[in-house]
């Protein structure tokens, strides 16, 4: 009763705050700055020396991200074309990572190993928990197998936190310094960004009661 407890309060909470996170994005839209996401992502990449980086436009909303295949910094249409709080912050945030992955930041070196190995275990998870119940008392080695897959999602998931972090104190400090936010328009880019490191501690939670429930099936304790 209480890991299906812990299912339903993490439900709830990641589903408050991407409303929350959408909502500032969209309050935080609407403060305006002196540049584009696009020229703070050059202007970030270029004072931290980083001629290789590009910087390109990708559909959807909030799809920003940083690719460290292609030294590419992404960014939702958006981000791209707003002069705006929200947008600077984003756009600062994406360009974290790429110094991060330039001054070879160890906890995003460790997630860039883990990566292959999450995303064959992301594909097979499942069905191998799933086949796992099924024979667990024929075949308890499957659910563990299982169990092991599903443990590589969570590590990498707990990794994501001080990646994300260390990004967004990157870009808020930059910000300020480099004089795109002011007093006034400071907090909301912390705010923003704050909201979205959030979403990432409620999943690594979310992960982490969803192992420990196969755990305890294994363990013959289920409730």
């Amino acid at each position: 009763m209480i890991i299906w407890i812990i299912f339903g309060v993490t439900a709830l909470v990641s589903f408050l705050i991407q409303s929350s996170l959408k909502s500032k994005f969209k309050k935080y839209s609407k403060i305006p700055v002196g540049l584009t996401g696009r020229d703070v992502a050059y202007k970030m990449l270029q004072e931290n020396g980083l001629t290789d980086v590009k910087v390109t436009c990708t559909p959807g909303q909030l799809t920003d991200h940083y690719n460290p295949l292609n030294k590419t910094v992404n960014l939702s249409e958006e981000v791209y074309h707003s002069a705006s709080v929200a947008a600077a912050a984003v756009a600062a945030h994406e360009c974290g990572h790429a110094v991060q992955h330039a001054t070879a930041y160890a906890p995003l070196q460790m997630r860039s190993r883990l990566v292959p190995v999450v995303s064959f275990a992301s594909n097979w998870v499942q069905w191998v928990l799933l086949a796992g119940i099924v024979f667990i008392e024929s075949f308890p080695q499957l659910l563990l197998i299982g169990i092991i897959l599903f443990a590589t999602t969570t590590l990498f998931s707990f990794i994501t936190l001080p990646v994300e972090i260390n990004a967004s104190q990157r870009a808020l400090a930059w910000l300020s310094n480099a004089g795109i936010t002011n007093y006034s328009t400071h907090e909301p880019a912390k705010d923003a960004l704050k909201t979205a490191a959030y979403t990432y501690v409620v999943a690594a939670l979310g992960s982490l009661a969803t192992l420990l429930y196969y755990v305890m099936i294994f363990m013959g304790r289920r409730d």
